[in-house]
């Protein structure tokens, strides 16, 4: 934010694409470099106000709000680093825009966002390419692993109306996943409704394991193909938990391929040997109402061209002895194709 780091009180007004945001999120998004520890600070000892009054984090700023910035003190990288980054990323595939949303058909190995570690991701290269947009924020997440389907508000109506229906999971948006496991799954389709709990490791790495304690959680799986050592699956999201298809197959014995945090570790490695270096996990398909003007959206990231040909290298080397009809035919995505219907 250009009024970060001056060393003088600052003001700005709350413009109409912030309606309704978090004061503590308007000015993480503001703030560019600011630590949160430091953002929070200076929240609690009420030297930020809104229209001269102290406010709390989860205050929602309202258009033409006007609100004071203390002096604050950067600590990031130069941003010329940051925009190098950027750049050197290959452009995002984009599946589906309009004025409110883009849907970006996400490569797997790319955050979604900077931090833990990782400079930039897919939000901070779109704001790299896109300078002129006034508005670009997540809808959802997915793990840096997995590739597919990835929405973006671009205006806060529909990022607001997004989150409301994803808050909803299977009971508005119907997302389906692609993915690889270990072992010879059996039924046609399988209802699993397993809690999910969410902890930490000693390292301080979150995890999440199914625990009487958790949050219920509920997916759908269906049976695509079948081979001696493997099964091809789609997973159906009844609920948005963290990591929900991972957990829910690693606890039944059927652990995501290539998973390294809930998977076969031995197998990820020989696996290696036979051209599966990525996580086997695809966020394939989205039914979902637009989320300002209602009308239904059908979205598809086909199946990468590295988990495409692993399938057709177990084709080659292993028979089949399973095959549903799929009602999306797998396929390489053609770059830059539009799948929206």
């Amino acid at each position: 934010m250009s009024d970060a780091g001056k060393n003088s009180v600052t003001y700005v007004v709350v413009g109409e694409e912030e309606q309704g945001q978090r004061l503590d999120n308007f000015l993480i998004r503001r703030c560019k470099g600011v630590p949160k520890s430091h953002i929070y600070r200076v929240l609690r000892s009420g030297e930020v106000r809104v229209n001269k009054k102290r406010c709390d984090a989860t205050c929602r700023i309202q258009t033409g709000d006007r609100i004071r910035l203390p002096p604050m003190r950067l600590a990031e990288r130069p941003r010329s680093a940051v925009e190098d980054a950027a750049k050197e990323r290959v452009r995002l595939p984009i599946v589906f825009e309009d004025e409110a949303l883009l849907v970006i058909d996400k490569p797997a190995g790319i955050a979604v966002h900077g931090g833990s570690g990782v400079s930039f991701g897919v939000i901070e290269s779109l704001r790299q390419q896109r300078p002129q947009a006034r508005f670009l924020e997540l809808a959802h997440r997915l793990d840096r692993e997995t590739s597919g389907l990835l929405l973006v508000g671009k205006k806060r109506s529909a990022l607001n109306a997004l989150h409301d229906m994803f808050r909803e999971a299977g009971q508005v948006a119907d997302k389906r996943y692609l993915m690889l496991v270990k072992g010879r799954w059996m039924n046609p389709v399988q209802q699993v409704k397993l809690p999910l709990l969410k902890y930490l490791l000693e390292s301080g790495e979150r995890r999440v394991r199914v625990d009487p304690e958790g949050k219920p959680s509920h997916t759908v799986f269906r049976l695509l193909g079948r081979w001696q050592r493997f099964s091809l699956l789609e997973g159906q999201l009844k609920t948005g938990r963290t990591h929900q298809l991972r957990v829910h197959l690693a606890h039944l014995g059927y652990p995501i391929l290539g998973d390294e945090k809930y998977g076969d570790f031995a197998l990820n490695k020989s696996l290696q040997k036979e051209g599966l270096k990525r996580m086997a996990l695809h966020a394939r398909s989205m039914d979902f109402p637009h989320p300002l003007e209602k009308h239904p959206l059908h979205l598809l990231a086909p199946l990468p061209e590295a988990l495409l040909q692993f399938i057709q290298h177990l084709d080659a080397v292993e028979p089949r002895d399973f095959s549903a009809d799929d009602p999306e035919p797998m396929r390489v995505r053609p770059d830059l194709t539009h799948h929206a219907k």
